[in-house]
């Protein structure tokens, strides 16, 4: 039953239709791309896992003598690199020394890590003061 009205496409409409049908035949025909493989990689310093591409780990090892840190290390490793003036093989060593802390003794007994960094900062002012004082 029709009520007297007949529907009608456009041409613009028409020509649409067509282009996405002739994409999606193009698109069916494209082999899919190439996935790269990922694998758990474990920092280094933290002991964190990532997912990460065998490209990226290569190009963090480059980066980092060898050494296969997290994203997270990283960036604290450049921080420590703005404190002594720009050398990565110090600051590496560093962030990675107070990983191991952490790692040893941080996990384990948190107040008593806090306790000791509390004690190290103590030491650093009385030091810088005794300096001053000069």
């Amino acid at each position: 039953m029709t009520n007297g009205f007949q529907s009608t496409v456009s041409d613009i409409t028409f020509e649409l239709n067509k282009e996405v049908a002739l994409e999606e035949t193009h698109n069916a025909e494209l082999p899919l791309p190439r996935v790269a493989e990922v694998e758990c990689a474990k920092c280094e310093c933290c002991g964190m896992c990532e997912e990460c591409t065998l490209e990226y780990i290569r190009g963090v090892r480059d980066m980092f003598s060898g050494r296969l840190i997290c994203g997270l290390c990283a960036e604290a490793v450049h921080v420590e690199m703005e404190k002594n003036g720009g050398k990565r093989g110090e600051a590496l060593n560093e962030h990675m020394i107070d990983c191991v802390k952490f790692n040893r003794l941080g996990r384990s007994y948190p107040a008593l890590y806090q306790a000791e960094n509390v004690k190290r900062i103590l030491k650093k002012s009385n030091t810088s003061r005794n300096r001053e004082d000069y």
